[in-house]
């Protein structure tokens, strides 16, 4: 068989129900389709927040050893630089030197320099082509930082009927018709990766006027119906096993939905985040058309998954507006033709528009991570738990299956390693490189045994271990909690005080791996942002 294309597509903020497949009420029937012709992990976890995750995933890292140990501050010498490192080398690198065509549509994220080219932009890091946005977030119409290979591509932003996410599915869509013509023109044929990550559902809810009338009313029964529904869809889709998960309560600091006040405009905020996702989706629809009219679709790995859980972020961060507006990299303060934009979370703001700067809250967050608690940052099952869908029909994958093999993000490049036949190499560019740290989940999704590896977090001092079903957590600077995953999936049921062995042996198993791969103590960044007169939400925003 010839070696398969790869396309991998990153959904931005978005959580673990949020798609139809998933148990969701938003309509994803490209994504969907994906699932019904290939496999659907359950237990598959991120690295809980954007930067962190994206190192892992393109390295096989864990991101502390990438230089990612927050997001992309330069805090050397003393805190993470912020940076991908030279230590390691990305999927890109690797596909590229096995003869791969490669191409970046959309955010990078993993550089602290995002004006100036420097050896951490994706096109020093292994993609051929690069259309997208170096900073984290921004306005979906105008968004800060968007780039052209290494120039300034703002200025495509102001012209015609611009919106980011269908820019970067119509990108992505370019490559692969022109890779694919590539490919059935030469001999022998060179296969393509093409990187697609999107930053739809991240704020704000920026949607298309026809988007958000499809979604209209749709949530006006509110969280906590919704809520109890998706996990009834989870349990029916088999996501869920009914003997090892019970719904979560409501976030306790969230009002029953009865008890809300402005139910108009807190439905119409989901109405635009359902928006966002369904955009996405669209574009996925362009990006598998795409695909088949090369006649590649068949032999073609595609893997989407999601970076964090979702985001309960208020808007301006953490109340800070004057600072908020300084970033200038993801607040656009007019818009394009001169208005005021209004930024922050007030019914007198009702999102979706340009002018707008919104997030979508804490308790509609709460649905998206349905059945789970916690967030974005946390690496509690709602932090960190994500959809996964791959379909590969050339490659053997039971068409329909749920798998539930424990899983995470440094699992990614050995599975294409080991589905491309590319070499990772000991040495890159006079560097030595870190081994990898993932095992290929290609026998799993195949049906056969899945690896048997512990599975590690950090991320702002909030830590987790998991071995076989035992899941050891910690919410910082709260004591470690320990779970049964196989019969409390939602983290309900504390049983430390059950266990004190386990807790001794999993937390000490967590610190030597935090040593090895290089994770600095929490309150030894606290203290670095002390010193220059700033705060812990400085150190993590």
């Amino acid at each position: 068989m010839a070696p398969p294309n790869v396309v991998l597509i990153l959904a931005d903020d978005m959580g673990y129900s949020d798609i139809g497949c998933y148990g969701g009420e938003v309509q994803t029937p490209n994504i969907d389709r994906l699932a019904r012709g290939g496999v659907r992990l359950s237990q598959f976890s991120n690295t809980a927040r954007c930067s962190p995750s994206r190192a892992s995933l393109l390295t096989g890292l864990h991101p502390h050893q990438t230089g990612i140990g927050v997001l992309t501050n330069d805090d050397r010498p003393h805190g993470y630089p912020g940076t991908i490192n030279t230590s390691c080398v990305t999927l890109a690198e690797v596909l590229k030197d096995a003869g791969y065509a490669t191409c970046l549509a959309g955010k990078w994220h993993l550089s602290s320099e995002m004006h100036t080219p420097s050896d951490a932009w994706p096109t020093r890091r292994g993609f051929d082509r690069f259309f997208g946005t170096l900073t984290g977030c921004g306005s979906f119409f105008d968004p800060g930082t968007l780039t052209r290979g290494e120039a300034n591509a703002e200025h495509e932003a102001r012209a015609g009927d611009f919106y980011y996410t269908d820019a970067i599915a119509d990108e992505a869509a370019a490559c692969i018709e022109e890779l694919g013509r590539d490919r059935a023109a030469s001999q022998p044929a060179r296969p393509f990766f093409v990187y697609t990550a999107f930053t739809a559902p991240h704020w704000p809810l920026h949607a298309r006027a026809e988007d958000l009338a499809r979604y209209a009313g749709a949530f006006d029964e509110g969280w906590d119906v919704l809520r109890e529904r998706r996990m009834a869809r989870l349990l029916d889709l088999g996501i869920m096993r009914p003997d090892g998960v019970a719904l979560s309560e409501r976030d306790p600091t969230q009002p029953a939905w009865d008890d809300v006040e402005h139910k108009a405009w807190q439905a119409h905020r989901m109405e635009a985040y359902a928006a966002q996702i369904d955009r996405m989706d669209q574009g996925i629809g362009r990006i598998l058309g795409a695909l088949e009219d090369a006649g590649q679709l068949d032999n073609t790995l595609v893997i989407f998954l999601s970076d964090n859980g979702a985001s309960a972020e208020g808007l301006p961060l953490y109340g800070r507006a004057e600072q908020f507006r300084t970033r200038k990299d993801i607040v656009r303060l007019t818009t394009r033709d001169g208005r005021e934009v209004q930024i922050g979370n007030d019914p007198s703001i009702v999102p979706g528009p340009e002018d707008t700067y919104a997030s979508y809250g804490q308790a509609w967050a709460n649905l998206s991570n349905t059945p789970f608690r916690y967030y974005k940052r946390w690496v509690h099952e709602g932090g960190i738990a994500t959809p996964v869908v791959v379909h590969w029909p050339a490659g053997g994958l039971p068409a329909g299956q749920v798998v539930h093999a424990p899983a995470q993000l440094v699992d990614v490049l050995p599975t294409i390693l080991d589905v491309t036949g590319a070499t990772y190499p000991s040495r890159y560019h006079g560097h030595e490189i870190v081994p990898y740290e993932g095992q290929s989940l290609l026998p799993a999704l195949r049906g056969g045994p899945a690896p048997e590896h512990t599975l590690y977090w950090e991320h702002t001092g909030n830590a987790a271990i998991r071995s076989g079903d035992w899941k050891l957590v910690r919410d910082w600077p709260r004591p470690w909690e320990l779970y049964d995953l196989a019969r409390d999936r939602s983290e309900l049921h504390d049983l430390a005080d059950e266990h004190p062995e386990i807790v001794r042996q999993l937390s000490a198993d967590w610190d030597a791996w935090a040593a090895r791969v290089g994770v600095l103590p929490w309150d030894a960044v606290i203290d670095l942002y002390a010193q220059r007169g700033q705060t812990q939400e400085d150190a993590q925003a």
